[in-house]
């Protein structure tokens, strides 16, 4: 019987010395799944798409793109902060998750302690785009224009609290000056309108307005990113141009549900730091005007807590409610 008990005692310790091992011993063994909290096409779907395609070469295992959009982003996001924590279930983050919580008295899930930092991929800027026939060439124009007239200029968005919004609610803001804001349920009925010239200005991405503006049918006068961009080398930034000290970003981050275990983090915050350095993200970099990130997950919290604050301020100050 003694014999038998120190049998049983031994196996059950080394069971549980394979249970207590690290959860990420064997990661991945399954399939990755990053959550876009919008609808198939737009920006931060092709970036999750090709951000997927080289992480599934790197790690081995299928890595799918699940689109689940509504809400203000709030739906997909709430669908991983309830996810296991295991490292299958992964969000897309975006310029969204630094402002939903001021835009929103309420969300179904705490923007900070539910989710784990994973990496942060690129950031991004809007461009500032006019009608060709307009006599606004610059921001010094627009500035002019504005203050000649507060009640004549208006500028398009598609969505409250967009970057494309805040990027118009924060120059209005530091420039001093009346634009009227127009909202559009996207960037082309926004863009159609600019051409048409029912609307002034806008404040869009890159992707929405390179072709147009290389056609000759939008003219770009200014980015807003913090530094020019190799995308659109002509083009000053709007605070060289203007506006001291102006920037204004989008970008894009991968977070896991709170809870994760570090070496899982760690695992897939290398992945995604390869796979930003392929030609893919090259070609991304060019398309949809993206500044590769390579950084730990800590930086991704940095970024964030510092834009959240930011611009806490603005949709404060402009009175900014979530439609």
């Amino acid at each position: 019987m003694t014999l038998r008990l120190t049998k049983f005692i031994l196996f059950a310790l080394a069971a549980c010395v394979l249970l207590s091992s690290p959860l990420s011993a064997a990661y991945p063994d399954r399939l990755i799944k990053i959550v876009v909290p919008f609808a198939p096409g737009g920006g931060t779907d092709v970036v999750a798409r090709a951000l997927a395609q080289e992480m599934q070469r790197d790690l081995g295992v299928s890595v799918i793109v699940e689109n689940k959009p509504g809400a203000g982003t709030i739906i997909g996001t709430q669908s991983v902060a309830g996810s296991a924590a295991d490292g299958t279930t992964l969000l897309m983050g975006t310029f969204a998750n630094a402002v939903n919580p001021s835009l929103y008295a309420k969300l179904p899930y705490d923007a900070h302690k539910d989710f784990a930092p994973v990496a942060l991929i690129a950031r991004s800027f809007n461009v500032v785009v006019v009608n060709p026939a307009s006599p606004i060439k610059s921001i010094a124009d627009l500035i002019a224009t504005a203050k000649a007239d507060p009640k004549k200029l208006s500028y398009g968005t598609y969505g409250t609290g967009t970057s494309a919004h805040l990027a118009g609610e924060l120059f209005k803001h530091m420039a001093g000056v009346n634009l009227t804001t127009v909202p559009y349920k996207g960037a082309a009925p926004a863009i159609t309108d600019l051409i048409g010239g029912q609307i002034q200005v806008m404040f869009t991405t890159v992707a929405s307005c390179a072709a147009l503006v290389e056609a000759g049918q939008l003219r770009a006068i200014a980015v807003t990113s913090a530094e020019r961009s190799a995308a659109f080398p002509q083009l000053p930034t709007v605070s060289e141009a203007g506006v001291p000290g102006y920037a204004a970003e989008a970008w894009y981050g991968v977070y896991a549900p709170a809870g994760t275990p570090a070496e899982i983090i760690d695992r897939l915050n290398k992945s995604a730091a390869k796979a930003v350095q392929s030609d893919a993200f090259r070609k991304l970099g060019v398309n949809e005007g993206l500044v590769m990130v390579t950084a730990p997950p800590a930086e991704l919290d940095r970024y964030v807590a510092s834009e959240e604050a930011r611009w806490r301020k603005v949709i404060q100050d402009a009175a900014i409610k979530a439609e």
